[in-house]
């Protein structure tokens, strides 16, 4: 919902949605998503955010609003070189999941499809993440045009269990489309080998807050590893709050975790699946 944003992989973000149906981030036993905490705090007050998070609402008109923003192929972004050379990323659904049961198809194609397959949104580069691929994959079935190339999908995984999300995921688009996972937060150790063949990128993550789980830097060195032997671009967002180096608590300057310069040198690893990337 900014045409700039502090998060690392994009330059931008937008949201066709507001609010959420839930996830294992936001229950009736965990509410940490950031989505969700923003909302408690302007839900109801901002006349940009849904009443309630859980209260998924609709807001046309976003999508076209983001086609309209100055292409950023060839320029360099003086705080996120590794975007260098790049059109624009903007980040679809960062505050919500558009995905949710309550959005209509046709909506979504309006809104999201046709924005994004148009001769101004054609300039930029829109990655799409949502926790229910499967409803996604169903969406995609349901289109009666092509899959844009420009929209990459992914879908979030926190939990070696999360990971069955990626079959559906692989039922999104075409052979042309671009797929990602979101490995974040990560709350443990993960093994997505048997699924890397077939991902185009990650992006990996720990968790921030006060009730953070803590991330363990050998994930990252693992994951490393397994992108490398299968030609995976990684990209590394953030250690989180609570990070654990060979068994002790590490302390960063950064409170996410996110300055690239704190890190070990073997994972300061930012890629991505493009030959125009810095």
């Amino acid at each position: 919902m900014a045409q700039n944003t502090a998060i690392q992989w994009c330059d931008s973000t937008e949201n066709p949605t507001m609010g959420c149906e839930g996830c294992e981030l936001w229950n009736g036993t965990r509410k940490t998503c950031y989505a969700g905490v923003l909302h408690r705090r302007f839900g109801g007050v901002s006349s940009g955010y849904a009443p309630e998070f859980e209260q998924v609402t609709n807001f046309p008109g976003r999508m076209l609003r983001a086609t309209k923003w100055s292409d950023l192929t060839g320029r360099d972004r003086k705080d996120k070189p590794w975007l260098n050379g790049m059109p624009r990323l903007i980040f679809v659904s960062d505050m919500s999941d558009a995905l949710s049961e309550i959005v209509e198809f046709q909506f979504l194609r309006d809104e999201v499809i046709e924005n994004v397959s148009s001769e101004k949104g054609q300039r930029h580069r829109w990655l799409w993440l949502s926790k229910r691929p499967q409803r996604m994959a169903e969406f995609s079935d349901w289109l009666d045009v092509d899959w844009p190339t420009n929209l990459w999908v992914a879908t979030s995984i926190t939990t070696q269990q999360s990971a069955a999300r990626i079959k559906h995921l692989m039922k999104v688009g075409d052979e042309q489309t671009t797929r990602f996972l979101s490995v974040e937060p990560q709350w443990e150790a993960i093994d997505l080998s048997r699924w890397l063949p077939e991902i185009d990128w990650i992006i990996q993550g720990g968790e921030s807050g006060p009730t953070a789980h803590p991330f363990h830097v050998e994930w990252a060195e693992d994951l490393v590893r397994q992108c490398e032997s299968h030609d995976v671009p990684y990209f590394l967002k953030q250690l989180g709050s609570k990070v654990s180096l060979a068994g002790k608590t590490a302390r960063y300057r950064h409170a996410h975790g996110g300055d690239w310069n704190e890190w070990p040198e073997q994972i300061r690893v930012r890629q991505f699946p493009v030959a125009d990337a810095a």
